[in-house]
């Protein structure tokens, strides 16, 4: 039995000679040495399948479950099992992107449906097969609207997740774009500030829905002023509120992105997750990936397609409008079980249960005596209050009691999610812990 070589010793060579180098090291001479690892990889021995387990389970058994109320972009929806059920199902979880469409209907239907729903929830006209994630799907919204307008700069507000924030800052930089933010006031979006900064280099202003903090802002005077300035409104919004809370295209947005992570998706430790890209029909041609399309086959029965496919694979890839290769049709899939097994009256409940929870523990906790407001604004699932001691602390003593006690935003302010699937008793609990705890 021989060890596998994805490349032999003539391979390599003939890849040197025609680059003009002579050795492997030659590749890397420019990586710091300060930053090569010299010494053997320290790789255990060999296991047997039992060994391995047993290995693993100790591994996992390090891991201490905890009751959470932390959010700030990542949520904790229910799992239903049917959900699970199919998404491990091997036709699906094994499948690769439909390169050959024709055969993969499965793949396609499902598809379809992801997109309809996004569609439905977002007010939107159109959006495309998948994206990876949230932050990457709101830096594609920045590249849809520069490939529309082909200005330089993007505004952004203050109030955007910060980790998506840095996301689109980097995916500008390689673009040749520069990026602004736009400040806050009490915890939301300056539209003074919005009106200052936008000119005739703006491309496009991005703004979240519910914001970082919680709070459902009121964007009724952006659409008219941005398209004034021949810009685009891009909306990154939670998909999970939008039952209950006005859409996407109500609030007169081109173009609306997220993260689907809330529609059934579990934390898993940060990943893997599903971002979402819709736009309305003026904009169709410039998202990336691919959408999929219904039609009917020679005998008349119902069938679907990959419509567009606006991919660097497609096209010359300076033409592109994203290279972006792939899409996360699993984590698609799951989206698209959840929903269904909820239903539009089921998703209305659901938002109105985070809701309910939310304002339920924002009051307890105020009764405490140990938080105080920072601001009037309306909140969704999340809010921030200031805690009257050091708030490090507070939350190291929950973490003693089990307990992930929210997002720390400064020395005394954090910020708190209430899932859906908290209960009272739950609730309950970390307002007596935080009645109990003095750490001033």
């Amino acid at each position: 039995m021989f060890k596998y070589f994805p490349h032999t010793d003539s391979d390599i060579e003939a890849m040197l000679k025609r680059i003009g180098l002579e050795t492997l090291d030659d590749l890397f001479c420019q990586v710091d040495p300060s930053l090569k690892i010299n010494r053997k990889y320290d790789i255990p021995n060999s296991h047997s399948e039992l060994e391995l387990k047993k290995a693993i389970k100790a591994i996992a058994g390090q891991n201490k479950p905890l009751l959470s109320f932390l959010g700030a972009g990542t949520y904790e929806p229910f799992q239903f099992s049917v959900s699970q059920a199919i998404t491990s199902r091997q036709e699906f979880l094994t499948s690769y992107t439909p390169y050959q469409p024709e055969i993969s209907q499965g793949t396609l239907q499902y598809i379809f449906e992801w997109q309809s729903m996004i569609c439905e929830l977002t007010g939107m006209d159109a959006t495309n097969a998948s994206m990876y994630d949230g932050a990457t799907a709101t830096a594609e919204a920045m590249f849809m609207a520069y490939g529309q307008n082909k200005r330089p700069k993007i505004l952004i507000s203050s109030a955007l997740n910060p980790r998506v924030i840095e996301v689109v800052k980097t995916y500008a930089k390689y673009r040749g774009l520069t990026t602004e933010l736009i400040a806050t006031e009490d915890y939301q979006t300056s539209l003074a500030d919005l009106k200052t900064k936008l000119n005739e280099e703006v491309s496009a202003v991005i703004v979240q829905q519910p914001n970082f903090y919680g709070i459902v802002e009121d964007y009724s005077q952006y659409k008219d002023l941005i398209s004034a300035n021949n810009s685009l409104f891009i909306m990154n919004v939670d998909p999970s509120t939008l039952p209950v809370l006005k859409t996407p295209r109500e609030w007169g947005a081109d173009i609306a992105c997220g993260d689907a992570q809330p529609l059934g998706i579990a934390p898993n430790w940060g990943g893997p997750y599903v971002g979402f890209l819709a736009t309305t029909a003026k904009y169709l041609r410039r998202l990336p990936g691919r959408i999929c399309g219904q039609t009917k086959d020679v005998d008349g029965k119902r069938g679907f397609v990959l419509t567009l496919q606006a991919r660097e694979q497609h096209i010359r890839r300076e033409k592109a409008n994203s290279n972006i290769c792939s899409n996360q049709s699993l984590m698609a899939l799951q989206v698209v079980t959840y929903l269904s097994l909820l239903g539009k009256q089921g998703t209305k409940e659901v938002a109105l249960r985070a809701y309910n929870n939310a304002h339920y523990l924002y009051d307890g906790l105020i009764r405490t005596g140990k938080f105080v407001p920072v601001t009037k604004a309306p909140f969704f699932k999340e809010f921030v209050l200031k805690y009257c001691g050091d708030a490090e602390k507070l939350q190291n003593f929950l973490l003693e009691k089990g307990i992930l006690g929210g997002y720390r935003l400064t020395d005394r302010e954090i910020l708190f999610y209430a899932s859906e699937t908290r209960t009272k008793e739950e609730l309950d609990l970390l307002v007596r812990l935080v009645g109990e705890c003095d750490v001033r």
